[in-house]
């Protein structure tokens, strides 16, 4: 006779598709690539008549549009697929939405080798790759800040309406500006603001014609080199540190962060902007799991709880801060 048992048996599936989960990522890459979501969005929904817009094969459509449907970016009913909610909004090209082309950053070669020894970044504590092609002034870090605009675009918007001072004058740092979206948010909402943009030399041309193209061009100056390095001058009410310091160990932070209150009038405020766990570190998920990615591609970064950042606030001379969602990341703003 069959016995049987409440308790959970072991299953070696999780492991399984774990270890095979790379296809996951490639598989959307190669979807996006291929304007797959962008074609059924505009009303093709077989396998054939997506490939046929796709210029690729029957087969190979079937079973990339098959296996999206499995992973959950397609629908299928009756031999047609459809898009998902989100895929709609955020896949299809023609949604202003759109933010696909953050692929071809998350899954570029020089950062998907960051984790080919994560073994030894695990013994060390950190990356354990050549830095060389993801040095200052590498190109990869144009592509990244072009990648992943649509992305900044998202948090942006909602922090500029959070620190913006309306109808009074605003001199704003946006220290590693990327693609800008921070600053130039917040000089679309006040006319008034004077935006001064540093970042790498090759990064702020980027950042330059998205002001010019936003029609704040003429608000918006660069400072070009390291955050480290150069003079970010003094006066300003408000820097930004969009995405920064998770990239660095506490004593690098309250280095910077020093650096950061002397360019400070007094009353100014710093606002930081992070992917920030919960002190057990595995809540919530986005912002948890964004430790692994900074070990396998920093020296000594990782994403900080927000005791820690105040920590790193502190030790550099602030007060108080607070903190707020900004979508899956927090706004932390810090009063000198």
């Amino acid at each position: 006779m069959a016995t049987h048992t409440t308790a959970h048996e072991p299953n070696p599936l999780l492991i399984f598709e774990a270890l095979n989960s790379f296809q996951r990522a490639l598989a959307l890459k190669a979807g996006i690539e291929l304007d797959v979501f962008t074609h059924i969005g505009a009303g093709a929904s077989s396998a054939p008549e997506i490939a046929r817009r796709a210029k690729a094969s029957e087969k190979g459509m079937r079973i990339l549009c098959d296996f999206l449907t499995i992973e959950g970016f397609l629908t299928k009913e009756n031999g047609t697929y459809g898009l998902t909610p989100d895929t709609a909004v955020f896949l299809d090209k023609k949604s202003p939405a759109y933010f696909g082309s953050i692929s071809h950053f998350l899954t570029h070669p020089s950062h998907v080798a960051n984790f080919m020894d994560l073994t030894e970044s695990v013994r060390k504590g950190g990356a354990v790759h050549d830095q060389g092609n993801m040095g200052p002034e590498a190109p990869v870090w144009v592509e990244f800040a072009k990648s992943m605009a649509p992305m900044s675009a998202m948090a942006s918007a909602g922090m500029a309406q959070i620190v913006n001072l309306p109808g009074q004058a605003m001199k704003v740092l946006d220290i590693a500006a990327g693609p800008g979206a921070y600053g130039i948010e917040i000089a679309k909402l006040n006319p008034l603001a004077q935006i001064y943009a540093q970042d790498w030399k090759n990064v702020l041309e980027l950042s330059t014609e998205h002001a010019r193209k936003a029609g704040v061009g003429d608000r918006y100056h660069t400072i070009p080199g390291s955050a480290f390095e150069v003079d970010f001058g003094t006066g300003y009410d408000l820097i930004l540190l969009p995405n920064f310091l998770h990239h660095f160990d506490h004593a690098t932070n309250v280095k910077l962060l020093k650096k950061v209150r002397a360019a400070l009038k007094a009353g100014g405020r710093v606002a930081t902007v992070e992917f920030v766990p919960n002190d057990d570190r595995i809540s919530p998920p986005v912002a948890a799991a964004f430790s692994m990615m900074m070990l396998g591609s920093t020296e000594g970064g990782d994403a900080y709880t927000f005791k820690e950042l105040d920590a790193m606030l502190r030790d550099a001379g602030f007060g108080e801060s607070t903190a707020q969602p900004l979508g899956p990341q927090t706004l932390i703003l810090t009063k000198y």
